[in-house]
């Protein structure tokens, strides 16, 4: 992607290529469609205003209109959230879609006191919920924790179940000058999620799970690629996903007119035979007033009952 030049929208034709992959898994079975977005800063933070820099300042309802807008044209069974305001700021949301007709009666939130948290609004019955804020790793010679946590949740299919963890990793913005763009904080953020996800899994090749979220690093990165294998050991697989265009960046930073992808939806092996096709990238003009990043959709077909 040439960061010098923006790219378009095209609205109409990712309306088209999501519908188009949506149907696909309709006719495959019973589909699952699973999104991935950080809505940014849905809660109080500082803004610029027309009024001039206020702090704890709330998303404004121009934006949030905006969010809903898009929430509507993705259409998905169950949201991973990230950036999501503390819990009555999840409830606003899932509230005022409902008056608009989109539904969520299942909702997770995860973060003990962070500004800005991971969620899960679903359709479908949320079961085995767990926040793990408990983790853990070794930071420049300190005793660190994942800040956000991780959120985990499963979900029953007709073939059976699987189960979501949702997860943001720090940004690449640093005051420590040992580590400027915090890629050995990312690293070993990453490092930790694995060790979870290897205790919750210890066999990737037989159990079905999703990570997926804001890793603030693009697919080829040490942190995503210290999420996919443990030496010779497999855990995770990257969803390709893109736009109708074929572009596959997901975030935009505006100050240095640069794009990157950077949430991903990553899957266990045992997981491949329900993907049912590449993830969608979508775009917009609602989406682009509603967030700095762009949100990822995957389908999924689960199969027949008991089948693989």
């Amino acid at each position: 992607m040439n960061s010098r030049q923006a790219p378009r929208t095209g609205r109409g034709r990712t309306a088209a290529i999501l519908s188009l992959l949506l149907s696909a898994a309709e006719l495959a079975g019973d589909p699952l469609r699973i999104a991935t977005w950080n809505v940014a800063n849905y809660g109080p933070t500082g803004r610029v205003t027309a009024a001039g820099y206020r702090s704890d300042y709330p998303k404004p309802e121009a934006e949030k209109a905006a969010l809903r807008a898009a929430l509507h044209r993705l259409d998905a069974d169950v949201l991973a959230l990230q950036e999501m305001g503390p819990p009555a700021y999840l409830e606003e949301l899932a509230r005022d879609l409902a008056r608009e007709g989109l539904h969520y009666p299942y909702r997770a939130i995860a973060g003990d006191g962070e500004p800005r948290r991971n969620a899960l609004l679903s359709r479908r019955p949320l079961h085995a919920v767990q926040t793990h804020l408990d983790l853990e790793f070794p930071y420049l010679g300190q005793p660190t924790r994942l800040r956000r946590g991780l959120l985990e949740a499963t979900l029953s299919t007709p073939g059976g179940e699987i189960t979501l963890v949702v997860l943001h990793l720090k940004s690449p913005l640093s005051d420590d000058p040992r580590d400027p763009r915090a890629d050995a904080l990312r690293r070993a953020e990453a490092g930790a999620v694995r060790a979870r996800l290897r205790e919750r899994f210890p066999d990737p090749r037989g159990a079905r799970f999703l990570l997926l979220g804001d890793c603030n690093e693009a697919p080829a990165g040490p942190a995503v690629q210290t999420l996919r294998r443990r030496g010779r050991t497999e855990l995770l697989r990257l969803a390709p996903a893109t736009d109708d265009r074929g572009d596959s960046w997901t975030h935009h930073y505006r100050r240095g007119e640069t794009y990157t992808r950077v949430d991903l939806i990553l899957y266990s092996p045992a997981t491949a035979p329900w993907i049912a096709g590449p993830g969608v990238i979508v775009d917009g003009p609602d989406v682009r007033q509603a967030s700095d990043h762009r949100p990822v959709v995957i389908a999924l077909d689960p199969g027949p009952v008991n089948g693989g």
